[in-house]
């Protein structure tokens, strides 16, 4: 669905339907005058003195089929007091799908709308460009052409009073559309059948976006991996024939070239099978999601050049296959670590941490970062303890970790902090190297997260996102289907957009 704009005044609005949505007690179409010049028949429409605005009431109402807007959608969003951005999301997005299913061509959206609403009027229509670009996602690449299905709203017009008022709301909206781009693009790779996704073929893919997008691309291969003494990484790619990859990506604005960059780290595990440490067969096909984090890291580097966002970011992609073979990594082994530690592998089912840890260590050597930010579905001991609505955040720097929060917040992806418990270090020590990949099955998600921090420098600023839990919708919502979410994309998005301080 393409986003237009109307900015010639109320009058010259155009579409096939008006979504209108209102607070309970707002009197449309009183309490916006715009809305007297775009659709001066809706006063007298009788259905309209069923319309309460009660929270997800949904009233369509018509005119006659030949003017320039001939419906109505009148959106309840309920009690003004309890109203927020979540509220919003959700309920233009069951608009949008409404229209969708009725086959309705064009939709037309007035910002004039949004302006009383709390939350600002800029972000709310960010929001909604974003939303209702999302509402009608659908992984389809691989089904062949239904012919029943009703085809998607062609496009959605943002209406502005003149154009001298539209400025700020076009750049709003266009903000919208590319972080909508960025979670549907992180959507399709997460949901793409491992068969389809090797770590060569999403090197191969990171590498056709950066040409298309102007990011600069490095790929390192098992020769480049050893020559940086990568062996966590390279371990956890040993059971498999298609070997591991780590994925550079930078965005290096004009005049930011000695700018020290925000490191963005995704685990990108294309299957995860367990290795030897097999895991249980019910919902192994969700395995295929583990490279989540990876994915959301490559669609946030193409969201800010597109957006041509003046701040320096790398991001890295660890990947592999976890497979178990006769040369797949064993509990027992030891294998070398990029920063020269010994790692103990006792469990080859938390082999995200060994994906990581080397990607960190890289991102140390090669650069000087403002600031490192990982984001993995590493442990299901944090989808646990956070459920499906929370993930995990693991920092000990309070202003990185409200900047973090903040990005995710205004965009509905929320983090709840989880602690770096030092004493818990103890449960990581080995008896045969210099640390184990594994602690107790209790605090698992504060033992992997301590043992990514063994390899961070001191004085680096570091945070780690545990996603597990939230990167998969077991049941649709109004703004994912049932399958993975993306969720990171629009923190990290926005992350960037505004920098770390």
């Amino acid at each position: 669905m393409d986003i237009r704009f109307q900015n010639l005044g109320p009058d010259r609005w155009k579409g096939d339907i008006l979504l209108a949505p209102a607070c309970q007690g707002d009197v449309l179409p009183s309490c916006c005058p715009q809305l007297d010049k775009a659709v001066p028949w809706l006063a007298v429409a009788p259905a309209l003195r069923d319309f309460t605005g009660k929270k997800e009431e949904l009233l369509l109402l018509h005119g006659q089929p030949e003017l320039p807007i001939p419906r109505v959608l009148a959106v309840g969003l309920g009690r003004r007091e309890t109203v927020d951005c979540n509220i919003v999301r959700n309920t233009i997005a069951n608009a949008v799908r409404f229209c969708h299913k009725r086959g309705y061509v064009s939709l037309v959206l007035p910002e004039a709308l949004l302006a009383p609403l709390p939350g600002g009027k800029e972000r709310l229509l960010e929001e909604c460009i974003c939303t209702a670009q999302l509402a009608l996602y659908r992984f389809t690449k691989l089904k062949k052409p239904d012919p029943d299905d009703t085809p998607v709203p062609q496009w959605l017009a943002v209406a502005f009073d003149r154009p001298e008022t539209s400025d700020a709301g076009k750049a709003a909206a266009l903000r919208g559309e590319t972080a909508a781009k960025a979670v549907t693009l992180a959507r399709d790779f997460a949901a793409m059948p491992p068969n389809y996704l090797s770590p060569a073929i999403l090197a191969e893919r990171a590498n056709e976006l950066a040409q298309e997008k102007g990011l600069a691309c490095t790929v390192l291969d098992e020769e480049a991996l050893r020559s940086e003494g990568m062996g966590c990484l390279l371990a956890v790619g040993k059971g498999s024939s298609r070997p591991p990859r780590l994925i550079v990506l930078e965005h290096v604005p004009a005049g930011c070239e000695q700018d020290p960059p925000l490191i963005l780290v995704g685990k990108g595990i294309t299957f995860d099978s367990g290795g030897i440490c097999l895991k249980p067969a019910a919902n192994m096909h969700q395995m295929k999601a583990d490279m989540t984090g990876a994915a959301v890291v490559l669609a946030t580097l193409t969201a800010l050049a597109e957006e041509h966002i003046s701040n320096r970011v790398v991001g890295l992609l660890a990947c592999a296959d976890n497979m178990p073979s006769g040369a797949a990594m064993r509990p027992g082994d030891v294998v070398c670590a990029a920063n020269g530690d010994n790692v103990e592998i006792q469990n080859t089912d938390a082999e995200g941490r060994l994906a990581l840890c080397d990607a960190l260590t890289f991102a140390q050597k090669h650069w000087t970062p403002a600031a490192i930010v990982d984001i993995a579905t590493l442990t299901g001991a944090c989808a646990v303890a956070l459920g499906s609505q929370l993930a995990g955040i693991f920092c000990d720097d309070a202003a990185l970790t409200d900047r973090i929060r903040a990005a995710g917040g205004v965009s509905g992806e929320e983090y709840w902090p989880l602690p770096l418990w030092k004493p818990y270090n103890e449960s990581l020590k080995s008896e045969v190297a210099d640390i184990c990949n594994t602690g107790p099955r209790e605090g698992g998600a504060i033992n992997a997260a301590l043992f990514l921090q063994h390899f961070v420098q001191k004085g680096v600023r570091w945070a780690h996102l545990d996603i597990a839990g939230v990167d998969w919708a077991a049941k649709a919502t109004p703004l994912t289907p049932v399958g993975p979410t993306a969720f990171g994309v629009r923190t990290l998005l926005n992350l960037a957009r505004g920098g770390v301080q």
